[in-house]
């Protein structure tokens, strides 16, 4: 198993940045693939990027491309989420989540763990 702590949320005005990143303790952290979903009020948990064991394959949501990078660090056991150029709609809780695949992950149901999520909010 893996426990999973995401930082780095807070209040930020339009167009600003933030680092999110989710410290990992347990199991082998390059044993997982890892993901950032978010979620607002009343919807679904959305995807947002993925990123695999090594580090060496990406991806996103169309609504995090070009802004939103993922990134991991298995020495230290944490994935970053730099977000850029912030816009209200970004607003929502976020969290990481771990899965036990090679492959790269886009449904919340695939992933086995997840974070208690970290509230960010972008002011307009």
């Amino acid at each position: 198993q893996v426990q999973l702590v995401e930082s780095g949320g807070g209040l930020v005005q339009a167009g600003g940045s933030l680092r999110l990143s989710c410290a990992a303790s347990g199991r082998t952290f390059s044993y997982y693939s890892m993901g950032w979903f978010r979620q607002t009020p009343g919807k679904e948990r959305e995807f947002i990027a993925a990123i695999s064991r090594s580090g060496s394959r990406t991806d996103y949501a169309d609504s995090a491309k070009g802004r939103f990078t993922i990134s991991r660090d298995n020495a230290k056991n944490t994935v970053y989420l730099q977000m850029n150029n912030l816009k209200p709609e970004d607003t929502a809780v976020y969290y990481c989540a771990a899965r036990g695949d090679v492959e790269l992950g886009y449904e919340d149901g695939s992933y086995g763990y997840w974070g208690q999520g970290t509230q960010v909010t972008v002011s307009s």
